[in-house]
């Protein structure tokens, strides 16, 4: 399968020149997602709320490839201030419950988000 370089509908609006995600060797590799409402621009105020918001943009963008969160193999999640690990581990706690993916969590700044997640995922079968 030659390599796939996608721009999903209804996902946010890419902030750079880049894909949402890529398609190479049965993999789904999303971009680093933030926590913008793709239909309204805005982002919640609150920490829970950008983790949120930031998993529904990339389960989002897996649908639209072709996958979805069941089939996420990998994930980086970066957070702007590492006292909210405990508040992120109980939002995505809610996304991931049975098939949990290897993670890293990273702290970083973010330029004005709280929360930003990328992931690496399979193609369901086709």
């Amino acid at each position: 399968m030659p390599t796939q370089r996608l721009v999903i509908e209804n996902a946010p609006e890419r902030a750079g020149p880049y894909s949402h995600a890529v398609l190479a060797n049965g993999f789904v590799f999303v971009s680093g997602q933030g926590p913008a409402d793709p239909q309204t621009g805005r982002m919640p105020d609150d920490f829970s709320g950008q983790v949120r918001q930031a998993l529904l943009n990339m389960e989002t963008i897996l649908k639209g490839a072709g996958s979805s969160l069941s089939e996420v193999v990998k994930v980086n999640a970066y957070l702007a201030d590492l006292t909210d690990f405990d508040r992120f581990n109980a939002v995505y706690s809610t996304f991931f419950k049975d098939e949990l993916p290897v993670r890293t969590t990273i702290g970083c700044a973010l330029n004005g988000i709280l929360f930003e997640v990328d992931c690496i995922a399979t193609l369901a079968e086709r």
